[in-house]
């Protein structure tokens, strides 16, 4: 679930809302979208652009670069010159967290039409605390080229303190839920009267938050999907395993680690998920993410306490933190084909106490149409890999290799490769290719 540090400035915002009020690169001036109304949506502006991918919308000003910083490797390849209309605006919403485009209004969303339409629509929240243009490189440039009409939304709260929003704990979660099949439910009319028919095909696709998202939509909302692609979603458990049953014993052990090299303290960090070799990333982590992390999910679901974050004992918490807990826990019963990806270096959200685990309640519901791909030293955000390519690999091509199986197994039956862990490539292009088959 990265976190985004970086944010626009005035001046971009500016820049980005005067781009969004008289369109780039129309070119049918004054009627760019018209009759393209998106379904109880407070505030829409649409725009007819040369190009709907990064490459084009970074100029344009029809994307936030800070939203997805970080989140793929530099070598990433994307298609573009893929021109349309892509629909930016809000839901009716009570919070303020989101100040792109000006509008200081949560609960946006961006839907992005290409020309050449191939019949489907792909649909995305965020991850981490991220807003709605966080997945454009990772998902939005490739879904476009391949044809698809894509939609994101910022989930209803962003920030790192998103747990402000709603009156109870758990509210900022469970409104994540809500704003995702709000969006799946106006982007299929919208392609609707864009195309003159329905979508033939609709994805849910995310990564961390965003794949929790996916798991909680195929579970609770299957009729609104074909299928979704997970990676490394955030597990939620009311009885755990979740962030709250293994982060205060990695903050607890870990600075007496860091400072002497401590062989308890190192076998604790293990014993809370976190993966032997992958202790190079822990300063990073350290610095970045386990803190941060518990703090603000705790502030979700148990504000009321006041020790510290490393003393915290989600086991001995009121009831009423588990409650909040349940509310948007998963539970494995997926009604709709899912394929789940995740990196054994994954040291935010241990892939032990997260996928591995939802592999498990898949499993014990029976035969579920389901694949599981343990990517081998995959971390939990592809920009790390520059710093470390002898060490790691990403986990986006796998994503992506993963999304071209979803689409054999729904549309022809043809069923993907056997779950399976997937060594590390000793050669060859680890950033832009992947094979599921090992």
């Amino acid at each position: 679930m990265p976190l985004a540090r970086t944010v626009l400035t005035a001046g971009a915002a500016g820049a980005l809302a005067a781009a969004l009020a008289a369109p780039a690169h129309a070119r049918e001036p004054g009627t760019c979208g018209a009759g393209l109304t998106v379904p109880g949506a407070q505030k829409q502006a649409a725009a007819c652009l040369d190009d709907l991918t990064t490459a084009g919308t970074v100029g344009s000003g029809h994307t936030v670069p800070a939203d997805w910083a970080g989140l793929h490797a530099a070598g990433t390849r994307n298609p573009s010159g893929v021109p349309g209309i892509q629909l930016d605006g809000y839901f009716p919403d009570t919070s303020t967290f989101n100040t792109n485009n000006g509008w200081n209004h949560d609960a946006q969303f961006v839907i992005r039409l290409p020309e050449r339409w191939n019949g489907g629509l792909v649909v995305a929240g965020s991850p981490g605390n991220r807003r709605q243009y966080a997945n454009d490189v990772t998902i939005s440039d490739w879904a476009l080229g391949k044809g698809y009409a894509y939609a994101a939304t910022d989930k209803g709260n962003s920030g790192v303190e998103f747990y402000k929003d709603g009156r109870r704990p758990g509210d900022a979660i469970v409104e994540w839920n809500d704003r995702l099949t709000q969006l799946t439910r106006a982007a299929k009319k919208v392609v609707a009267k864009r195309y003159g028919r329905s979508p033939r095909r609709t994805y849910a696709a995310g990564i961390s938050n965003g794949g929790y998202l996916v798991r909680w939509q195929l579970e609770n909302r299957p009729q609104l999907y074909d299928g979704g692609i997970d990676a490394e979603g955030t597990l939620w458990r009311a009885g755990g395993p979740n962030l709250f049953t293994y982060l205060p014993s990695v903050l607890r052990a870990y600075p007496s680690y860091a400072a002497t090299g401590d062989a308890s303290a190192h076998e604790a960090l293990l014993k809370a998920g976190l993966a032997p070799g992958s202790e190079f990333l822990w300063p990073f982590h350290d610095q970045v993410y386990w803190e941060l992390t518990q703090r603000i999910y705790r502030e979700e679901f148990d504000p009321s306490y006041t020790g510290e974050e490393a003393d915290y004992d989600y086991a001995t918490r009121p009831k009423e933190v588990h409650r909040a807990v349940a509310r948007v826990s998963l539970t494995g019963k997926i009604r709709k084909p899912l394929i789940t990806l995740q990196g054994t270096y994954d040291s935010l959200l241990p892939i032990s106490t997260d996928s591995d685990v939802y592999a498990k309640l898949v499993g014990a519901r029976g035969k579920a149409p389901y694949r599981y791909y343990r990517l081998e030293a995959a971390n939990h955000t592809d920009g790390l890999y520059d710093a470390y390519p002898d060490r790691l690999r990403p986990l986006l091509p796998c994503m992506r290799t993963a999304f071209t199986a979803l689409e054999s197994w729904t549309d022809d039956g043809a069923t993907p490769p056997a779950s399976a862990t997937l060594p590390r490539p000793a050669t060859g292009d680890l950033v832009n290719t992947c094979s599921l088959a090992g």
